[in-house]
């Protein structure tokens, strides 16, 4: 039985879905940018993953410690600012997110802005379609300058296996006279030596005490910081787990076909605490067994594999390989190398898209 896909491509593999990302500003190595971004450092390579949570085994919450070679976005300290989330993406019941900086290369966040309990939704919805995919924030008056500032979105999912997902984009902010900033350390969960917090299961508190009860801590452009947790590849032992059992996914995921997406308002330091419901749409899945995930990008049109090494190319545009192993994806005018279906499933086009579907 064939998935049942509305603007995506090769995005579910039985159980297995997308999961999240920012696209602007754009995080490092991302295929998935609302703009193009700078040339990629010698020797990097897109990240196809990049939707993907933290590797509970890794250190590295950045995915990668190498900068963008220069800023993706400069910001002026007292303005409103606004992250864009991947529309084809799954919301995971919303959750807690924090919107950090870093002033020493990544291993400090401080806080500047959080969306407890719903992100991605208006209110409590267990569902994979996001409703809110932009938010506006003004950041504070007194982050000091520099051209080289970490900025990062993290998020404990709501629904789901207990992971942490983190994306680091590189920025420049201006127009401030501080030399340093204090405010709350950045929460990690659910990744190796932290804390568990579990599945909401409706209770949108939970895990909230992390939040309100976080370290104060002091950054500056020096890289100096002082009080918290300060070394985040570091781990303190923690005070409360609430579980160390992970917990299998067991709801049925959720395609986003979000053509017009409500823009969260702007609200200052206020944690964004929206109260109304909506629906979700369903997805039809196929019955066979789970397989691995594979990558997603924003769908543009189908291409003739053909042609995919020797013609230019729209930018978004997907193409199964010629033996239909997997598919490639055409990122800024460039082909990628081939990406790989899931195990037991083989790419094929459908309604002018491809899917990677049982053999």
């Amino acid at each position: 039985m064939l998935f049942k896909l509305t603007a995506i491509a090769g995005a579910l593999a039985a159980a297995a879905s997308a999961h999240m990302t920012i696209i602007n500003p754009c995080p490092r190595f991302s295929a998935w940018c609302k703009n193009e971004p700078a040339a990629l450092p010698a020797g990097a390579s897109y990240d196809y993953n990049i939707l993907s949570p933290i590797d509970p085994a890794s250190d590295v919450l950045c995915k990668t410690n190498t900068p963008w070679p220069q800023p993706v976005a400069t910001w002026t300290a007292g303005q409103e600012v606004t992250v864009d989330f991947y529309k084809n993406s799954a919301a995971h019941g919303g959750g807690h997110a924090q919107f950090s900086v870093s002033y020493d290369g990544g291993k400090t966040f401080v806080v500047v802005y959080e969306v407890l309990r719903y992100l991605f939704f208006n209110g409590p919805n267990s569902g994979n379609n996001p409703e809110v995919l932009s938010y506006t924030f003004t950041l504070p008056a007194d982050l000091p300058n520099s051209d080289s500032v970490v900025f990062a979105w993290s998020w404990v999912n709501a629904v789901g296996n207990r992971e942490f997902y983190m994306n680091c984009a590189d920025v420049a902010i201006t127009g401030s006279t501080s030399t340093s900033y204090t405010g709350k350390q950045m929460v990690i969960a659910n990744h190796n030596g932290y804390p568990t917090i579990p599945e909401f299961n409706n209770d949108y508190d939970t895990g909230i005490s992390y939040y309100e009860n976080a370290a104060t801590i002091t950054v500056s452009p020096s890289g100096s910081s002082s009080g918290g947790n300060l070394a985040v590849s570091s781990p303190a032992a923690a005070t409360e787990v609430y579980s160390t059992a992970v917990e299998d996914y067991a709801t049925t995921p959720e395609a986003a076909d979000v053509e017009s997406t409500p823009v969260a308002p702007p609200v200052g330091h206020a944690v964004q605490d929206a109260s109304s419901d909506a629906a979700t749409d369903e997805v039809a899945v196929s019955s066979a067994p789970a397989a691995e995930p594979t990558p997603v990008a924003e769908y543009t049109t189908a291409a003739d594999s053909s042609d995919e090494s020797s013609a230019a190319c729209v930018h978004g545009t997907y193409a199964c390989s010629a033996d239909g192993a997997g598919y490639t994806v055409c990122i800024w005018g460039t082909w990628s190398s081939v990406i790989r279906c899931p195990s037991r499933t083989t790419c094929k086009p459908l309604n002018n898209s491809i899917v990677c579907d049982w053999v």
